[in-house]
């Protein structure tokens, strides 16, 4: 045991006097195990869940952020998560079912009479006409005209499947890899393992909607029980950092001199406390901070940006919500430009976030209800995708576009909408490490449940993490007695996705 890696309290009950004093004692010998357990010494030579050893990074307290190794080499040095709370329907997107139109108006044969939200009604063909698309012919819904025609750079997972139908748990699960909250988010456990080439901007930044915050909040980017620095720092292209800018009364020479002057204080304060990794931590979150003040409204200047790449974007001409989510998808591109480590950009939002239409639930009046986001999502993330592209961003960025369940083959009984659907629904991957022009997995007939290469979410984020070179049966952080997972002691990498 490396006394030197100890806090300062750790290294006083370690102290002989202070142990053959005190560790005889139960309560001591308890507090004892917990300062340990704290410091990330106890049960440092056991296996995870997996029976492979742990690999857990060694955090430079003075410096959570700076950049390490994978545990293997790929690809992907960044990774971008669209997320579109509320879930997509995939039979009205991506997930082709010419079943449906055969057997529209009828009862669905063999499925469930009761759903999430209540009785079944009958069978709905897809609201939006599906076409071959690219050079892969993939069917895609003439409802995302301009993701359509990329479907060659895509890589579609048709059989995915969740444990849950209500969305902050489907958010949680699909962003945390637990139902349940307070566990670090897929973007936090990035960091954690990788931490960030850009030392002047955060590791892991969060865009909202412009309507607000998703059902799971700030859960889907949080950093659970993982060290507060891997948290992802939530801010749009319309509204920047809480607390980031200089008041206008006090001058750029003062704002820099009582800078330094808390730097040196704060310095001065760790000699006291050499080891405290929570003080160093949360002075280096106070250095970022400063740091910030010059780079974040940097990259949230899109001045420099030209007339042709707004209109691509969608920034004019359609509804203000488009012009606002387009502004985030080109804030996105810039934070990745920028080294960002990993970028998280929601299209939807709670209900109470808004009025009206808020994400894609659509329990009633589907076609108009998904239009409406479809409006606001497909032209800008599409150019976002085909800007990456062009700008070789796509070679060392892995892109996800994700929701949290699908939605049913029939309708809602006497209603106009699809009800939640957890045994199906599809996600897909584009740029570094994965094939394109792909599809994975089948879901039936009807769309209602994954049938071929059934794909859990567990799955799911293990593949993520081996796509940036992390081994999710080993990246580890030891909390409550226990090897802490992304995957929990689940999930297996979907090699066939790989290129």
């Amino acid at each position: 045991m490396n006394p030197e890696k100890l806090s300062v309290h750790g290294r006083r009950l370690l102290d002989r006097r202070n142990f053959l004093g005190t560790a005889g004692l139960s309560t001591a010998g308890l507090a004892l195990a917990s300062l340990l357990d704290a410091d990330g010494l106890l049960a440092s030579d056991t296996a995870s869940f997996s029976g492979k050893s742990p690999i857990r990074p060694e955090i430079d307290p003075n410096n959570p952020y700076a950049p390490r190794d994978a545990h293997f080499e790929m690809p992907a040095k960044q990774v971008l998560v669209i997320y579109l709370p509320g879930a997509v329907s995939h039979i009205d997107t991506f997930d082709y079912k010419p079943a449906l139109t055969k057997l529209h108006g009828q009862k669905p044969p063999g499925l469930p009479e009761v759903t999430f939200e209540g009785p079944s009604g009958n069978i709905a063909k897809p609201f939006w006409d599906f076409k071959p698309r690219g050079e892969s012919g993939k069917m895609v819904s003439d409802l995302l005209p301009n993701l359509a025609q990329q479907v060659d750079d895509f890589c579609f997972l048709h059989s995915l499947s969740t444990d849950t139908s209500a969305h902050p748990q489907g958010e949680n699960f699909m962003n945390t890899g637990f139902t349940m909250e307070g566990f670090p988010s897929f973007g936090a456990w990035v960091t954690y393992a990788l931490g960030t080439e850009n030392q002047e901007l955060p590791s892991f930044v969060a865009i909202n909607d412009p309507r607000g915050l998703a059902r799971s909040g700030k859960n889907n980017f949080g950093n659970g029980f993982l060290p507060a620095a891997f948290q992802g720092t939530d801010f749009t292209a319309k509204n920047p950092p809480n607390n980031l800018h200089r008041p206008d009364t006090l001058s750029p020479g003062s704002d820099r001199a009582t800078v330094d002057l808390l730097q040196r204080l704060n310095a001065k304060h760790l000699e006291k406390y050499p080891g405290d990794a929570n003080l160093a931590g949360r002075i280096a979150s106070y250095e970022l901070a400063g740091k910030m003040q010059t780079s974040v409204p940097d990259v949230m200047d899109l001045s420099g940006e030209t007339e042709a790449t707004l209109k691509s974007y969608g920034v004019e001409g359609g509804s203000e919500l488009r012009g606002h989510y387009a502004r985030n998808c080109i804030l996105a591109r810039r934070l990745l430009e920028k080294g960002v480590r990993v970028v998280q950009l929601f299209n939807g939002s709670d209900p109470a976030g808004g009025n009206g239409i808020t994400n894609w639930d659509s329990h009633s009046d589907i076609a108009k209800t998904h239009a409406m986001q479809a409006e606001i999502m497909d032209q800008p993330t599409a150019a976002l995708i085909a800007d990456m592209k062009q700008r070789g961003l796509l070679e060392h960025t892995l892109v996800v576009w994700a929701t949290e369940f699908g939605r049913m083959p029939f309708l809602q009984a006497n209603g106009t909408g699809r009800d939640h659907n957890p045994g199906a629904f599809t996600c897909f991957l584009a740029g570094a490490g994965v094939k394109k022009g792909f599809s994975y997995g089948e879901s039936d007939e009807f769309g209602f449940e994954a049938t071929v290469d059934k794909t859990s979410v567990y799955d799911f984020n293990a593949t993520l993490l081996h796509l940036m070179g992390l081994d999710h049966e080993r990246l580890t952080y030891y909390h409550n007695g226990l090897e802490r997972r992304l995957t929990n002691v689940h999930g297996h990498v979907v090699k066939d996705v790989l290129a």
